[in-house]
């Protein structure tokens, strides 16, 4: 799977990139802090989703994007699949804004659990044509996933559960409506047309989020 790849290729080469001389200069300038990002600088939003804190963090990350990317690259096709990485990427980054605004964040777990949204909600509302029992199968497997971090997240220290949320949220969202709006690969007005609407819930999230916190230090 192409994206999937692509995605975590980036992961770790902006990981090793950081652990070389002056590399640590990546992770101030992309990761998610409030004052800086709602300060002006919202790129943060998008860089933050590609860098992690240490090893065991990006292991962790990709193993699990490799796993649910390649399910839903195949489910959504290519473009639709890097598009709903990223738009709940910037949801996750978004909530964990709103919940933790002065901490820094870090990390694409919030834009995996966007993919398990996504997916939970495609295949509760059976918009595929694979045997039921497939359907099922994997439904549960994934709604595992989710229920399992979203536990551990909660009981273990420093672990940015907003933004699992607001990913699994918009990715919930994003799901359903391609469900039931754009079920077809090749209907790609309809498509975009959902795509947009989920950048337009993020515009208005930045939006709503800087009149929430109009300065911070």
């Amino acid at each position: 799977m192409a994206v999937t790849q692509a995605i975590v290729g980036l992961n770790v080469a902006v990981f090793v990139a950081m652990l070389l001389p002056g590399g640590q200069e990546i992770g101030a300038l992309g990761a998610n802090y409030g004052p800086a990002t709602i300060g002006g600088e919202w790129w943060r939003l998008l860089t933050c989703v590609f860098l992690h804190g240490g090893l065991l963090h990006i292991a962790f990350n990709m193993w699990c994007l490799w796993d649910l990317g390649r399910l839903a690259e195949s489910v959504y096709g290519h473009w639709t699949f890097a598009a709903v990485y990223l738009i709940t990427g910037l949801a996750a980054s978004l909530a964990s804004l709103f919940w933790n605004p002065v901490v820094l964040s870090v990390g694409a777990s919030g834009a995996i659990f966007g993919i398990a949204g996504a997916l939970v909600a495609s295949f509760y509302l059976g918009e595929f044509s694979l045997p039921r029992a497939a359907i099922t199968g994997t439904l549960r497997s994934v709604v595992m996933f989710v229920g399992y971090n979203l536990f551990f997240g909660a009981i273990i220290a420093h672990t940015d559960n907003a933004a699992h949320i607001g990913g699994l949220v918009m990715g919930l969202l994003l799901g359903a409506l391609i469900a039931r709006v754009a079920p077809q690969s090749d209907d790609v007005g309809r498509r975009v047309g959902v795509l947009c609407v989920g950048l337009v819930w993020v515009f208005a999230g930045a939006v709503w989020l800087r009149h929430l916190h109009p300065v911070l230090k």
